[in-house]
């Protein structure tokens, strides 16, 4: 099930929901039973795996098999009775009841294993005690967890997906009810691409460890706890060397981190999480009966957080706290407080990332105070600057958090550094737009990640290392533009070639890159003089950019570049694709595409890297489907399940077929091409004649048009229009169809069988043998034949008849097109299905290189066009800039002026029309210009 499969049910399930409990509530149950039902299915699975047949399973999981409870318990941590899986409440139909789920969640918790307890006790609490909101009585109760748990059935759970399941549920809904949903202290989602760019600063920062503890002390839904694990992971020989600590205050909210964690397979032994307040109990308390007695600093490699904006806490009594040593944050702002915490718990070598908003960076003035260190923020980021524990400040775009535009910053920090710079990083402006928020793109957090890996000196616009000293006479100020100018240039207009005209050659030396990298393209398309300006030395000018030496030799060394790519990918993916590591492999193949691309001028490597991303999702989750269940899951097909509404119900029903790994849109392009195209062709038909028919509506008269189309004149009414066209028809006449009128008022009669064949005896004007059947005819055989004579009139061309004896033609012919295409597309559509299913190894493979290998190698040896284009613009809109002067303008008003002047010399009127007259004369003209 993809995200927006997923997305919909959810959405569909929430909206039932409405009239039982509150919106933001809502995530509180379905992610509680999502979770329930991923530890039974997981429970299953591992019985399964030690060869319990489903009837085992029924006789013998019960809290009595002692041995059985334990070994549960050892290997799982926890243990759960056949009478209380999620999979046999489905079972149970309509004698199961809210009970149940009571009966079953208090069994779990007394049934958890000893040293798991820290994991999985109470777990369930917020499901458990919620349970009666679903309902005022039982039988509400049991209704609404009834169509719960049938919506979670096909929720999946095994950690197959690419996404965080629990991490985008609860996104979902919080940016789906946004009213309600909560917003505030420990309830943030940190979205995926801002958790992905931390992850990979972090992960960078680790690669060389072989273990690694990891602390995120407002962990929220814990998807950025997964997302950085999943990161480091990559240059780990085990991902189970990764401890995960986590801490969040809202009990709600900590159980869904819990939750999170053990739905993403990390093991519980891995899994360290308390419930608390991060600025009042510092981590860890290991023995609740003596947390003082049993405290000590625990330093970890990572420390990331994305803490509630400026949340009000309470400084007092916290002076001798070692955690805060830098200064107090202010009461009406926690920010500050977060990072010393955060700071505090760093191992030397460690790393640590923190969101905070953007006012942290200059709030408070850092050299105010009675004993010149500053009061509050300023104090702390003074001392913050003077122990280098600042390595870089990232800047992000506004409206990237759901709930808040406020802009937002990452900070990047280290207990020991031997540099005493820091490197601030404007990304403000990387963004795609998706709906009102504004999200990183892969190439966004590749470019800052690189940037922070690498600390160039100065890249403009973008980043820049800046001295400690040079922060000092700021006043310790850190606010990004202070140090960067990403702003945009100003345009200029130059007043000479806006008044006379030419191209200055200022302007046109912006174009330098361009120039650089096509030493003699300038003079070819531009011809100087001894002044400053120049003019358009060609006629065409796309087609003499395109066709110029520099830009041809340009296009084939890129070309040559991506030569062996193919073969490059063929390699990586194809041969290697049931043992290779995909992280590692998506790293080697973005070396591979830089390596190609760093020589070549003009051309960008971040957004070749954004190229290659785009594609690698889909490659990538084939890897792992065709890795976890063998290379015959590219030859299987799954059923296409669809929402239908069914009367008042709405029910998931199969709607044909989907290929698990391969596209059966590929499959009919490639393998089932004739059918394909055949099909295609039908369907360009259908185009046409809708185009037709609107050509012949729009061709018709307004005094013309009836009833028989639509009310905006777009379309004919069916009905309306076949009366009109009998009207038409029946002031058609000839010597047959007067004969035939006879006839049919015979059968009308109730004529006998002699007197119609004698009728028929007698009129040779009709042609009877072309009516089919034998005489006498009926009704139903003749009148046929009388609109097919009638059809066969030539009205007078572009007459109203005409028109719509023509658009009749085409609606019939619309109708059997319609159908052939319905019939077409189901054949072809379970033509495909068996051609998937029978492909040879051969087949699937060269499928695969079609689907993984060909749309990014298209994409990549495609970037010179878009530079090209980019270059034609810009020299068009120069051009365009000075096409037009001033002077020319002046002439063509002076111009018009004098004859509309001449015009009003012309008119007549009264006396008072002509003052008014000559007082407009001598407003266009002047005094002393005639």
């Amino acid at each position: 099930m993809n995200k927006q499969q997923l997305a919909n049910k959810i959405w569909e399930s929430a909206n039932k929901m409405r009239s039982k409990i509150e919106a933001n509530e809502y995530k509180d149950y379905i992610l509680g039973f999502i979770f329930y039902k991923f530890l039974s299915d997981k429970e299953v699975t591992l019985l399964k795996k030690d060869g319990y047949e489903e009837e085992d399973i029924i006789s013998e999981v019960h809290e009595n098999n002692e041995q059985l409870v334990d070994y549960c318990q050892q290997q799982l941590g926890y243990f759960i009775a056949y009478d209380n899986l999620f999979s046999t409440w489905l079972t149970k139909g309509n004698s199961f009841t809210v009970d149940n789920v009571r009966t079953a969640l208090s069994a779990f918790n007394r049934l958890i294993s000893n040293n798991k307890k820290k994991v999985f006790s109470k777990i369930f609490n917020t499901l458990e005690t919620g349970l009666s909101k679903l309902g005022d009585n039982t039988n509400n109760q049991t209704k609404a967890i009834r169509d719960l748990i049938q919506l979670i059935k096909d929720i999946p759970t095994d950690g197959k997906q690419d996404y965080d399941v629990l991490g985008f549920i609860y996104e979902y809904l919080i940016s789906n009810f946004a009213a309600n949903a909560g917003k505030k202290a420990g309830e943030f989602y940190t979205p995926h691409e801002v958790s992905q760019l931390m992850s990979e600063i972090v992960a960078s920062h680790l690669k060389d460890r072989e273990k690694i503890e990891i602390f995120d002390p407002t962990s929220g839904s814990g998807s950025l706890l997964i997302t950085i694990g999943k990161s480091v992971a990559k240059y780990m020989k085990s991902k189970d060397n990764i401890k995960y600590y986590a801490q969040e205050w809202k009990e709600n909210t900590y159980n869904l981190t819990r939750m999170n964690l053990v739905m993403r397979g990390i093991k519980p032994d891995n899994i360290f999480a308390r419930c608390g307040d991060t600025l009042e109990e510092d981590w860890p308390w290991f023995d609740d009966a003596n947390p003082s007695g049993t405290y000590y600093k625990l330093p970890f490699d990572a420390v990331v957080s994305n803490p509630p904006y400026s949340q009000h806490w309470d400084p007092s009594h916290k002076e001798t706290d070692p955690r805060y040593r830098y200064g107090m944050a202010p009461k009406g702002k926690a920010d500050y407080a977060f990072l010393l915490h955060d700071l505090y718990h760093v191992k030397p070598n460690g790393i640590m990332t923190i969101v905070l908003p953007h006012g942290v960076l200059f709030r408070g003035d850092a050299l105010g105070g009675a004993d010149g260190q500053g009061e509050g923020e300023g104090r702390i980021r003074r001392n913050l600057i003077e122990n280098n524990n600042i390595e870089a400040i990232i800047g992000l775009p506004a409206n990237i958090f759901f709930g808040t535009g406020i802009p937002t910053i990452i900070m990047v920090l280290r207990q020991k550094r031997t540099e005493s710079d820091v490197l601030f990083i404007d990304a403000s402006k990387g963004f795609t737009k998706v709906g009102k928020t504004n999200k990183l793109m892969a190439s966004d957090i590749k470019k800052i990640v690189d940037a922070i890996e690498i600390r160039p000196q100065e890249i403009p616009k973008f980043a820049r290392i800046v001295s400690k000293e040079e922060i000092r006479q700021n006043g310790y100020n850190l606010n990004i533009p202070r140090y960067i100018d990403s702003s945009e240039a100003t345009e200029t207009w130059d007043i000479y070639a806006t008044m006379f005209g030419g191209v200055p050659n200022h302007e046109i030396d912006l174009l330098e890159k361009y120039w650089t990298a096509f030493p003699k393209l300038r003079n070819v398309l531009f011809s100087t003089d001894e002044t400053p300006y120049s003019s358009l030395a060609v006629e065409k000018l796309n087609d003499s950019i395109e066709n110029s030496a520099d830009v041809q030799a340009f296009i084939a060394k890129h070309r040559s570049a991506f030569s062996d790519f193919d073969g490059y990918l063929n390699h990586k993916l194809i041969e290697k694709m049931m043992e290779l590591h995909t992280s590692q492999t998506e790293s080697e193949i973005t070396q591979n595409i830089f390596d190609r691309v760093t020589p070549l001028p003009l051309i960008d490597k971040y957004q070749a890297y954004q190229l290659f991303d785009n594609q690698w999702g889909k490659i990538s989750t084939d890897l792992e489907i065709i890795q976890t269940e063998g290379f015959e899951a590219t030859k299987q097909v799954d059923p296409n399940m669809v929402i239908k509404k069914k009367g008042d119900k709405e029910e998931e029903v199969q709607n044909g077929w989907v290929g698990h790994v391969i596209p059966f849109d590929l499959v009919q392009t490639t393998l089932l091409s004739e059918d394909y195209n055949a099909l295609k062709e039908k369907e360009s038909r259908l185009e046409e004649i809708a185009a037709e028919l609107t050509e012949v509506i729009d061709s018709i008269d307004e005094s013309d048009k009836g009833d028989f189309l639509n009310e905006e004149n777009t379309a004919f009414v069916a009905k309306e229009f076949a009366t009109k066209l009998a009207e038409i028809y029946s002031d058609v006449s000839s010597p047959e169809l007067e004969g035939l009128q006879g006839y049919i008022e015979l059968i009308d009669a109730k004529a006998g069988k002699a007197i119609k064949l004698q009728y028929i005896a007698t009129h040779s004007e009709i042609n009877w043998s072309l009516i089919d059947g034998n005489a006498p005819y009926g009704k139903g055989k003749v009148i046929p034949y009388i609109k097919a004579l009638q059809s066969t009139y030539a009205f007078p061309e572009d007459s109203f008849e005409a028109k719509m004896v023509k658009a009749d033609a085409l609606m019939t012919e619309e109708k059997a097109v319609k159908k052939d295409v319905k019939t077409m597309a189901e054949e072809l559509h379970l033509k495909t299905k068996e051609t998937i299913e029978g492909l040879t190894d051969e087949q699937a493979l060269d499928l695969l290189r079609l689907k993984w290998i060909a749309p990014l190698s298209t994409e990549l040896r495609s970037m010179p066009n878009s530079i090209i284009n980019e270059l034609e613009k810009e020299v068009q809109s120069l051009l365009n800039k000075y096409a037009v002067t001033y002077l020319s303008i002046g002439e063509q008003i002076q111009s018009s002026e004098k004859a509309l002047s001449s015009m009003i010399d012309e008119l007549e009127g009264n006396e008072y029309d002509m003052k008014g007259l000559a007082e407009l004369k001598s407003l266009l003209i002047g005094e002393g210009d005639e």
